[in-house]
């Protein structure tokens, strides 16, 4: 069977990990998950207990959560080494170096942003506080990412990589919580627009939307979620 990954929206970090399937050409099917409703229902804990986007349906029907054991399950299928590297390469350990740095301190510095969003009974004062602490932690880590790339047009060469992905989908949070000018940081705005001009992100983001493009002919369509969860979903959860 061809693996499944189960996507968010809005915006979800997800969104990567399909343009990386897409860059990786390999027959694949979506899910599109509804991060403000379907994914908050209690049956959606026998695919992930965390309640969290996104999770993954191997090709032997296996389940798997978080961003870098999906990419760590997409690195060891890239046989043509189209969105990784040798695996014993000084390249390999750089791409895992950098895409370690953006799935913890990078997109974690935005959680203090979304916890102030998303609080259910509103203080002011606390989210105040939450999203200073936010901004400010969010600006330290572009700063941080800035000064560990380089001047190629994708974060480790000419050609994007599973650290693109991650960095892509998470890239765009910096604009939803209008926390500062991308243009602070010269490199990270180039590669954020070579990035969005690429047909798998423009793919991958009208997926996100709902809106319905032609892509590379790798993804063989989408399964609802229910029938996911019937199919692969945990009993316990």
């Amino acid at each position: 069977m061809e693996p499944i990954l189960l996507y968010g929206f809005p915006l979800g970090s997800s969104m990567g990990l399909v343009a990386a399937l897409e860059w990786l050409g390999k027959p694949y099917r979506l899910c599109r998950v509804d991060m403000l409703g379907e994914m908050r229902h209690p049956s959606y804990a026998r695919v992930n207990p965390r309640h969290e986007t996104p999770a993954f349906v191997t090709d032997r029907g296996e389940l798997l959560t978080e961003n870098m054991a999906i990419a760590a399950w997409l690195e060891a299928r890239d046989s043509e080494r189209r969105i990784s590297f040798d695996p014993l390469s000084p390249r390999a350990d750089r791409m895992h170096q950098l895409m370690a740095f953006v799935n913890t301190g990078f997109t974690g510095a935005f959680s203090p942003l979304w916890a102030a969003m998303e609080m259910k009974t509103p203080d002011p004062a606390l989210q105040s506080a939450l999203r200073q602490w936010g901004r400010d932690t969010v600006v330290n880590r572009h700063d941080k990412l800035e000064g560990l790339i380089g001047d190629a047009a994708f974060l480790l060469g000419d050609r994007p990589t599973l650290a693109d992905g991650l960095f892509i989908g998470v890239a765009r949070w910096l604009d939803f919580h209008a926390v500062a000018d991308g243009g602070r940081w010269p490199k990270l705005a180039a590669l954020r627009r070579r990035l969005e001009a690429d047909p798998a992100v423009i793919y991958a983001t009208a997926l996100e939307s709902g809106e319905s493009r032609p892509g590379t002919g790798a993804c063989r369509g989408h399964i609802p979620l229910a029938e996911v969860i019937d199919q692969f979903g945990t009993s316990s959860g």
